[in-house]
């Protein structure tokens, strides 16, 4: 991996308190699982940069060597890597990811949560 996608992945996810390294965008995710993270994110209502990994390879390939994680999604809050769709969507259903944003203090919608959890039993 280039140190230049490396020192921009560190200053994006230092500076973001949630960030999502996707294919595609918010507006317009490019796969399935970006689709379900950007769902999600966008459901409950949470402030959340996206990086679009397919607009630079540097940063596509610099994202799974930077976490160690074979796979695009990966969400990061507050500099840490969180995980990739099976894992958000896991926390989602278990509420581990409401208990992960409170902790950070991220600001999201709980009743949405609630909600998810509920058509989801």
């Amino acid at each position: 991996m280039s140190d230049t996608a490396q020192a921009t992945i560190k200053e994006t996810i230092t500076d973001n308190d949630v960030v999502l390294f996707m294919k595609g965008t918010s507006s317009m995710p490019q796969c399935g699982f970006s689709s379900r993270i950007a769902g999600v994110l966008n459901f409950l209502n949470i402030s959340w940069l996206d990086i679009n990994v397919l607009d630079d390879e540097n940063i596509r390939q610099g994202i799974k060597d930077f976490s160690d994680w074979p796979t695009i999604p990966q969400m990061y809050v507050k500099g840490e890597f969180v995980g990739g769709c099976d894992i958000i969507t896991d926390m989602m259903l278990s509420g581990e990811l409401d208990t992960l944003f409170e902790t950070n203090d991220i600001k999201f919608d709980k009743a949405a949560a609630d909600k998810v959890r509920e058509a989801n039993s």
